[in-house]
């Protein structure tokens, strides 16, 4: 795989506040340094709601070694919106390429979940909660999404290509059906769970259909029992009305299936041929470790490394299995 890859997040503006609080440029430069040093990695995406933030961590990464995908993570926003935040990060990408970055661009992902205008609800968690409720219309609900998204997304790609002279991509949901044929990477966010254990690999295979390479740019699991079968529904356990945040209920820290998980999924994506994937996370900076397993909103992070609240940290299982693979990669 040519690509061996991670997420790390600069921040995203949710309804509920920023998925990362704190953002210092000498803690970015470290963690970017880890990702190419210590994880063997040689690709990184790198997501979040603010251009400079991006900027200042793809400035990092570059130096660093690392293949950058430059990825604008639009939360709540409407189209309308949008467009500018693509047009910006798209010439802010074209700065780095034009400085000798290795970038592609990621303009935008899973919109019609995180944008407003596609699914009904104001807000990314009241169009999740959508997604998760049973209801006679929700295919039929789902069914018209893919029209609107490609529309949306042909006047994003005319955005950005104006701008940005390298390779672009959108990270995608497989439900949105997304028209690859302006793209120069088929991109879909590929979580096994227990409802497509049995034809996840068959999945990843017919993306090659579409005549493009084919990247992962999320796949991953959290750190409890159980949460391989949950796969992108794993973060739910979270308990939000709840000050501070705490779980719902009794869940069991289980790091060796976490692991366990993303060597499956990587064999799987090697052996389909994949060109990229990405790990989620490098960290889930809203959920610190706590003694109290209750309180382990760690449990509930995609990270490969434990948070203590003062943002210090320790690798999981899984950071060592990412190391490993990516490693072991890098040889053949």
């Amino acid at each position: 795989m040519r690509g061996r890859g991670i997420n790390y997040d600069t921040g995203a503006r949710l309804a509920n506040g920023w998925t990362r609080k704190a953002f210092d440029s000498s803690t970015v430069r470290r963690e970017m340094q880890v990702i190419a040093g210590d994880l063997h990695c040689t690709a990184v995406r790198i997501s979040g709601s603010d251009p400079g933030r991006l900027t200042t961590a793809a400035e990092h990464a570059a130096e660093a070694g690392l293949e950058v995908w430059f990825a604008p993570f639009p939360c709540d926003l409407t189209t309308e919106q949008m467009l500018p935040l693509f047009a910006d990060c798209a010439a802010r990408a074209e700065d780095l390429r034009r400085h000798g970055a290795d970038v592609v661009l990621v303009a935008g992902g899973e919109l019609s979940v995180f944008a407003r205008g596609f699914l009904p609800g104001d807000d990314l968690f009241a169009r999740t909660a959508l997604l998760l409720t049973p209801r006679p219309d929700l295919r039929s609900l789902l069914g018209t999404v893919p029209a609107r998204i490609n529309a949306f997304l042909t006047e994003v790609v005319g955005t950005v290509r104006a701008q940005f002279g390298g390779k672009v991509t959108y990270a995608s949901l497989p439900f949105e059906h997304v028209d690859w044929s302006s793209f120069d990477y088929v991109a879909v966010d590929a979580y096994r769970a227990a409802h497509n254990v049995d034809t996840f690999r068959q999945e990843i295979r017919d993306l090659h259909r579409h005549g493009r390479p084919v990247a992962v740019t999320e796949f991953g699991c959290c750190t409890y029992r159980g949460a391989a079968d949950r796969g992108a529904r794993g973060w739910l356990i979270v308990d939000r009305d709840h000050e501070p945040w705490r779980l719902d209920g009794d869940h069991q820290r289980d790091e060796a299936g976490q692991a366990a998980y993303l060597r499956d999924l990587l064999h799987v994506f090697e052996q389909e041929k994949v060109d990229s994937a990405f790990w989620f996370t490098f960290a889930g900076y809203r959920y610190p470790h706590h003694p109290d397993p209750r309180h382990d909103l760690d449990l509930a992070s995609y990270g490969v490394v434990r948070l203590s609240p003062d943002m210090s940290w320790e690798p999981k299982a899984s950071f060592h299995a990412l190391a490993a693979e990516y490693r072991n990669g890098s040889r053949h």
